[in-house]
């Protein structure tokens, strides 16, 4: 723990966020590292702690000879204030130094809302915001995860972007520093320019922006299109990252292992799904091996089964029925992050939950049959239904129900059909318990508003304004169940700025310094948030937020993200919009035949399925 922060951390809200020295972090001896290196989470430490690809890239950063990754994670409000007044700059969480010595600085990127607290942790480590102020001694800011898809409005503040899996990618590139730096050839201007050559990277210094807000190159042999670095032989890297046991409790406070990257049901809202392709499995002899390894070296007395689909691997039941094996008497849980909408998804929460029974979470995410065929969702009611039952006859007795407002063709009436079919729900729910069991059913509703990313088949599609929005949440609310159910539904304001900061240009870049310079930070925390301040940082740039999330996209366009490519060709997303207009729907090619995504051919990875999935 750094010796200035001691006298006032008791002053602080969860000093344990800035402790630091936990179990499992990594000390180097800083006469054997040449490039030290800085990995940032823009929120707070018990959310950071708990991202898993955030250890994954300090680990691969840590096993380069040379290299010392450490951890950064935004202070809160009051942290802050105590270290302004101070003069104590942002410091790391293993050495405790401050974060503007160091060679480089990263940021994992997850969510739009975070790019105040970018720039708020930047100027806290005295490193210049714009990367066009930086001399020679500032570090190089890199960044890269969901949001660098669309890198635009965050670019005069990044050096370099990493687009897509960075588990060899952000080796690679560190490997380089090395080189250049042994060869007396490194300077920023030219590490920037060697980085732009290596496949997965972009340096936005490097491009022009056009009439549409698209880049373009401006300097020779810089690429028109990067596309993203993907991990081909994914079993083959390790599936235990940085075994660090955190002193405060974190959000999701377990040991966790990622079982299988990529998911190919095709949602046509989903940008994890599109932009994570290939599917691909980790076998169920490594999965159980690696919980084995997790638990008895860290202490958690649970662990996460993670992907964006756990459900859908094809040797789950073996694997969960292998853990419960081992794990039994000992007083340990296996977690699966929801359950799907099938009865084989019943199955696997029944074999992960034992008797435990916590909430039974499902997401129709459209209240009619139509809709969920616009968005490709691939469920039907009786799915649903069927679900409910097999849940309630298992034990559970409170059901979480997720749904969006805004979806592209929706009307009033769809908005009702989500009280109708949660009318229905707690029917069915009723249908398979005594008379005297039924009121002990509850029915969660969260309902959150759509927001048009890219590299989506809904990229084209504008976002409902906030009076529509807001009538929509006021026809819900009317349609909703008054016994037995709680709705909750996301505001409007937050989602105006995300879907602006997704789909906007490099034109955003003032607005967010200018809503940071006037006191944003912790946007995604609701007490923190001011669409005032957004709006009015917006109007003395010249932008409309307003109008950048809700416009129709023309399909024969330029889009500011179309340099930057996960793969999905530009045909196949526009396929896809067409074909949600027309209300057909897409089958996931795991469980069929190849749907023409052309992410395989692109990426040189086909799917690795170790089984045969159950649809």
């Amino acid at each position: 723990m750094r010796e200035d922060i001691r006298p006032f951390l008791d002053r602080v809200e969860k000093p344990g966020r800035y402790s630091g020295g936990e179990p499992g972090s990594v000390f180097k001896d800083p006469a054997s590292v040449r490039l030290r290196i800085a990995f940032c989470f823009p929120d707070t430490y018990e959310i950071g702690m708990s991202n898993l690809g955030m250890r994954i890239l300090c680990q691969a950063f840590n096993e380069v000879e040379g290299v010392w990754c450490e951890r950064v994670y935004a202070p809160w409000i009051d942290m802050e204030r105590e270290m302004r007044a101070r003069g104590i700059p942002l410091f790391t969480h293993e050495s405790g130094d401050g974060v503007g010595g160091f060679d480089m600085v990263a940021f994992t990127l997850q969510y739009e809302m975070c790019y105040s607290n970018v720039l708020n942790m930047l100027d806290l480590a005295g490193i210049p915001l714009r990367g066009e102020a930086r001399g020679e001694d500032a570090p190089i800011v890199i960044a890269g995860g969901p949001c660098a898809y669309n890198p635009e409005p965050l670019a005069p503040f990044v050096d370099v972007f990493s687009i897509g899996e960075g588990e060899e990618a952000l080796p690679e590139l560190a490997r380089l520093y090395l080189k250049m730096k042994d060869e007396g050839t490194l300077s920023r201007a030219a590490f920037l320019r060697a980085v732009s050559h290596l496949e997965g990277f972009y340096v936005p210094s490097l491009y022009r922006i056009g009439a549409h807000g698209e880049a373009l190159p401006d300097a020779p042999g810089v690429p028109a299109q990067i596309v993203k670095r993907v991990v081909a032989g994914f079993e083959s890297s390790t599936p235990n990252a940085q075994r660090i046991v955190p002193y405060a409790e974190v959000a999701h406070d377990r040991y966790a292992v990622e079982v299988l990257r990529g998911c190919a049901r095709g949602c046509r809202f989903c940008q994890a799904g599109m932009v994570y392709r290939p599917v691909r499995e980790r076998s169920a002899d490594q999965i159980v091996g690696a919980v084995a390894e997790g638990l008895a070296c860290t202490g958690f007395d649970e662990v996460s089964l993670t992907s964006l689909s756990t459900t859908d691997h094809s040797q789950l039941p073996e694997v969960l029925r292998r853990l419960n094996w081992r794990l039994e008497g000992t007083g340990m849980n296996v977690s699966i992050p929801s359950q799907r909408v099938d009865a084989f998804g019943i199955e696997m929460a029944l074999l992960v939950a034992g008797r435990k029974k916590g909430g039974l979470t499902l997401a129709p995410e459209a209240g009619t049959q139509r809709l969920r065929d616009v968005i490709n969702k691939g469920i039907t009611e009786d799915n649903i239904m069927n679900a409910v039952r097999s849940g309630v006859e298992a034990g559970w007795r409170h059901i979480k129900l997720y749904f969006m407002c805004g979806l592209p063709t929706e009307t009033d009436e769809d908005v009702r059909g989500i009280g109708e079919l949660v009318d229905r729900i707690g029917r069915a729910a009723a249908e398979v318990l005594p008379p005297n069991q039924r009121k002990a059913v509850r029915i969660a509703v969260s309902c959150a508003v759509f927001v048009p990313k890219p590299d989506t088949p809904f990229q084209w599609c504008g976002q409902l304004t906030r009076d529509e929005v807001e009538h929509r949440q006021e026809v819900l609310r009317q349609a909703m169940p008054r016994r037995g159910v709680t709705l909750s539904w996301h505001d409007s304001a937050p989602s105006l700025v995300e879907a602006a900061m997704a789909r906007g240009s490099r034109n955003l870049a003032p607005v967010i310094e200018a809503a940071w310079r006037a006191g944003q930070r912790f946007d995604a925390w609701t007490e923190h948030f001011s669409i005032d301040r957004w709006l009015e940082a917006a109007e003395k740039c010249g932008v409309d937020l307003g109008a950048i999330a809700s416009a129709e996209l023309p399909l024969d366009e330029p889009l500011p993200w179309d340099h930057i490519s996960a793969g999905v060709s530009r045909a196949y997303l526009e396929r896809e919009w067409e074909r949600a207009l027309a209300g057909q729907t897409t089958p996931d090619c795991t469980f069929a035949s190849c749907t023409g995504c052309g992410v395989c051919p692109a990426l040189g990875v086909a799917n690795d399925v170790k089984g045969v999935r159950r649809g």
